[in-house]
C-alpha cells in the first residue's frame, strides 16, 4: 500500500467516522422520548458540544499539518528531492480536503 493510499485511506475512516458519529447523535435524540421543545433544545446543545470539539479537532490538525510540513520542506536531511516533493505534495492535498471538509460541515 502506497503512502497516499494511506492518507486517503485515513482521510476516509475520519470522514466516515465523524458521519457516523453525528447521525448516531441525531438519531439517538430524534427517539428520545421527551417532548418537541426538550428535543430541540438537546439537538441545539448537542450541536454547540460538536462545533466546539471540531474547532479543537481543526486546531490541532492544522498545527501539525503545518508542523510535518515544515520538518519535510526545512529539516529533513537524506531525502531526494523528488521524495521530499511527494511529501509536501500529500501534505497540502492534506490541508485541501480539511478545507474541503470544513465547508462542507458549514454549508450544512
Amino acid at each position: 500500500m502506497t503512502f497516499k493510499t494511506k492518507v486517503m485511506s485515513a482521510k476516509q475512516i475520519l470522514i466516515g467516522s465523524i458521519s457516523g458519529i453525528v447521525a448516531g447523535a441525531v438519531v439517538g435524540l430524534l427517539l428520545a422520548p421527551q417532548s418537541g421543545k426538550e428535543t430541540r433544545q438537546k439537538i441545539a446543545d448537542s450541536a454547540e458540544d460538536w462545533k466546539k470539539k471540531l474547532k479543537k479537532f481543526k486546531n490541532k490538525s492544522l498545527s501539525e499539518l503545518d508542523q510535518l510540513q515544515d520538518v519535510f520542506g526545512k529539516q529533513v536531511e537524506g531525502l531526494s528531492d523528488d521524495v521530499r516533493e511527494k511529501v509536501l505534495t500529500l501534505i497540502q492535498e492534506s490541508k485541501e480536503s480539511y478545507h474541503d471538509l470544513k465547508h462542507s460541515i458549514q454549508e450544512d
